[in-house]
């Protein structure tokens, strides 16, 4: 599917050249999105994990904050820094 800019507001088509380095910026964006991503995942599945805070909170309140840091810890365990 070819592709197109604005120039001088005139929608004009890629040459093959644009549309070959295009590509190899969209791929090379694409694998950096990929590595970051990567060494982040133990964060993104941490936080789904993590109760809200409000419940945090509560746990904190009721059962005191050691008990708070073993039941962080168990998550943090189980998705560790790589």
């Amino acid at each position: 599917m070819p592709r197109f800019k604005l120039v001088d507001g005139v929608k004009v088509q890629f040459t093959p050249e644009e549309e070959t380095q295009r590509d190899a910026d969209e791929a090379e964006a694409l694998i950096e999105r990929e590595a970051e991503q990567g060494s982040n995942k133990y964060k993104l599945n941490r936080i789904k994990e993590y109760p809200p805070i409000k419940e945090q909170l509560d746990d904190i309140y009721h059962n005191g904050i050691d008990a708070w840091k073993a039941n962080i810890k168990i998550i943090k365990d189980k998705y560790p820094k790589e």
